[in-house]
């Protein structure tokens, strides 16, 4: 999980806040996938000390899906790898306007199997 979060913050510019508004992007350990999500709220949880959060979030998949979740300051805004129900997670906010340019990795010589990819233009 956390070579796989490495690897996405090389390709993709991650805000060090989380704000309403924002588009987050949820690293999940098993099974393996990446869901974006918009904040939609971020609460103040009330029955626990400072620092908890309910963050509401429409999972952008199909169908959209809304769902809160009661997290750390640091759980939701990029600053640690955590465990929801024994699965690793990662959530940050995608920084949209900061995107690095990604382009395709160079065609195949002739007779070669075409591989696929993206890579790093800074």
């Amino acid at each position: 999980m956390e070579a796989l979060v490495e690897e996405l913050k090389k390709i993709v510019t991650l805000k060090p806040t989380t704000d309403i508004g924002d588009i987050i992007i949820m690293v999940i350990e098993e099974p393996q996938s990446l869901i974006y999500g918009l904040v939609t709220d971020i609460e103040r949880d009330e029955h626990k000390t400072d620092g908890w959060w309910h963050v509401s979030l429409t999972l952008l998949s199909m169908p959209p899906q809304k769902t809160t979740i009661t997290l750390r300051t640091s759980q939701f805004t990029g600053e640690e790898i955590f465990t929801m129900g024994g699965d690793k997670r990662f959530i940050a906010a995608v920084d949209l306007g900061a995107q690095p340019r990604l382009e395709p990795v160079p065609p195949a010589p002739d007779g070669e199997k075409k591989k696929f990819g993206l890579r790093v233009v800074k």
